[in-house]
């Protein structure tokens, strides 16, 4: 393949899926911070409660659904858990946490966030269609990094004298992250 075409294919995947890459860099930003801040609900109401909760072996999906009911919460069930001393409920729209001990607890309503929540469905779809577009999309970026890396002509800042020692150390360095982290 000449110059040329390698440029040309290079410039004509970015432009098709700078959309996607922009969209895919926003929402994985937010998911890596979604344990200090779940940008993809929006808080409408929190509600202080009281209840009287039975023995621990009893909170269950039965009993979490049995609750929802006495709480005028219509909304589908998620999971529970107990956490920490708390009985955590996940509805789609709700959120409760509730002390073991003392019974009080909060009820938390949310909206999905508009536009921010349906990027960060891009990270978590599972569809048969998306998982191949996402293979497809997979292929392009290392198609995109490619014909980025051979573009550059002979020369200093050449992929063949410079450029590979940057991408091994891009290689690298998340490696080491992994395995100081494991």
């Amino acid at each position: 393949m000449n110059q040329q075409k390698i440029r040309g294919l290079h410039r004509d995947l970015g432009y098709f899926y700078i959309g996607l890459i922009i969209s895919f860099a926003v929402s994985g930003i937010l998911m890596n911070h979604r344990d200090s801040w779940h940008a993809e609900k929006y808080t409408v109401e929190t509600k202080a409660i009281q209840v009287k909760l039975p023995a621990e072996e009893q909170l269950n999906d039965e009993y979490a659904e049995t609750l929802a009911k006495r709480l005028n919460i219509d909304d589908k069930l998620r999971r529970q858990k107990v956490d920490d001393g708390e009985f955590r409920i996940s509805f789609e729209k709700h959120d409760l946490s509730i002390d073991i001990k003392s019974g009080k607890g909060e009820i938390v309503s949310f909206i999905k966030t508009p536009v921010i929540s349906q990027m960060m469905k891009l990270h978590k779809n599972t569809s048969n269609w998306w998982i191949y577009y996402g293979d497809l999309f997979g292929i392009s970026l290392i198609t995109i990094a490619i014909t980025g890396a051979i573009m550059i002509p002979a020369g200093k800042f050449s992929f063949k004298r410079r450029g590979w020692k940057l991408a091994l150390m891009g290689i690298i360095f998340p490696l080491i992250v992994l395995f100081l982290l494991a």
